[in-house]
């Protein structure tokens, strides 16, 4: 992708006067890292409050009579029995089961949704959408808001200070608190946290309020990566891709039961075959020994030297104390303790397979 087909977030100038360490992602110039670092930034959010700039992804409002129908066919989804304010994670799966892309869709109407989807993957999931929904009385609109996230334990608080309430928001529900807002409580980081979706002039006044809140840091995509890997979380197009089956991800839980037996989603026929004979790799935690981080790509092998799988993310845990990746090994394998060895430039490191998430999620529930 040549400089000029960047993309550049509505509030690079934030970033910029911020001191923003700048780096391509997804098609997007993306702040990485900003001045006090990954490491601070990172353990900032975990005591604290982070607040990330995720404008690269891309909010969608499906609407119409047959809006659930739509989605319902689109994602292994009952849409229907989605409670108004309640969100699910969720997937685009192909006719194959790979997984498309991963979204969040939030019930905000008998005739509403929001779908909360990737950045690498919104031009491909806006056309998929769109070509599905000619056959259903629904339309899809792509949304242009500021989307910003504020993870960690008192970013509640310091949205109260800037004046917006969630007392009244739990984990996995999402409302319109504003007209243009959509506001969902999730996150990316296993930290209680907020997902604010917003016009760009209301974005400048929320950010400089929270800035003024000793409290809140900006965080960047490095220490966005290294928080999610701690938790456990997938990254569509390392950890999950097109290729990757809900089964073989560990993903089942995100499919309702009935939904399995008897959904008429795209890819139901090839899952359940999947389900039905058992996936033959499955996704797990790998810490390995010592203090060397083991990054993507990395082949794994099992103690007689014979091909086990491979790493798809991989670094340095900050809250862990250790390195921390995720990867697939065949599923013989793929139980806790299991002792493995991944090839780092030609080093065999000793790794081992480990329960996830490394850090414990400490969600609002209730």
């Amino acid at each position: 992708m040549t400089g000029e087909d960047t993309k550049h977030l509505p509030l690079k100038d934030l970033h910029t006067a911020a001191d923003a360490r700048f780096g391509a992602f997804a098609g997007w110039s993306m702040p990485l890292t900003y001045p006090a670092g990954v490491m601070k930034e990172h353990l900032h959010t975990r005591e604290h409050a982070g607040l990330f700039d995720i404008s690269h992804m891309k909010l969608f409002e499906v609407s119409g009579s047959a809006a659930a129908a739509l989605l319902n066919r689109a994602c292994p989804l009952d849409a229907v029995a989605l409670e108004i304010s309640q969100s699910k994670y969720t997937f685009f799966l192909n006719e194959a089961a790979g997984i498309i892309d991963d979204l969040i869709v939030t019930r905000l109407g008998d005739e509403r949704f929001m779908v909360v989807a990737n950045a690498g993957n919104a031009v491909t999931d806006e056309k998929h959408l769109r070509a599905l929904a000619e056959d259903f009385d629904a339309k899809v609109d792509a949304l242009d808001r500021v989307f910003l996230a504020i993870q960690g334990p008192e970013a509640w608080a310091a949205l109260a200070r800037a004046g917006i309430e969630t007392g009244s928001l739990l984990f996995m529900h999402g409302i319109e608190p504003r007209q243009n807002w959509f506001m969902s409580r999730s996150g990316y980081t296993g930290e209680d946290g907020f997902e604010i979706g917003l016009p760009e002039a209301d974005a400048r006044n929320l950010v400089a309020k929270l800035l003024e809140d000793e409290r809140v840091l900006w965080i960047g995509l490095a220490a966005r990566d290294s928080l999610r890997l701690e938790a456990g979380l997938c990254l569509h197009g390392q950890d999950i891709t097109p290729e990757i089956d809900p089964a073989s991800a560990g993903l089942m839980w995100a499919i309702p039961k009935d939904v399995r037996a008897s959904g008429s989603f795209i890819g139901a026929d090839a899952l359940r075959a999947i389900v039905e004979r058992g996936a033959a790799q499955k996704r797990v935690g790998l810490k390995p020994e010592g203090r060397q981080p083991v990054r993507a790509g990395a082949a794994l092998f099992d103690a007689d030297g014979n091909p086990a799988g491979h790493v798809t993310s991989g670094g340095f845990g900050p809250s862990a104390g250790h390195p921390v990746a995720i990867g697939y090994v065949h599923t013989a394998l793929a139980k806790p303790g299991t002792k493995l060895f991944a090839d780092v430039r030609g080093t065999k490191i000793p790794i081992e397979i480990n329960p996830l998430p490394f850090t414990p999620h400490r969600y609002r529930k209730g």
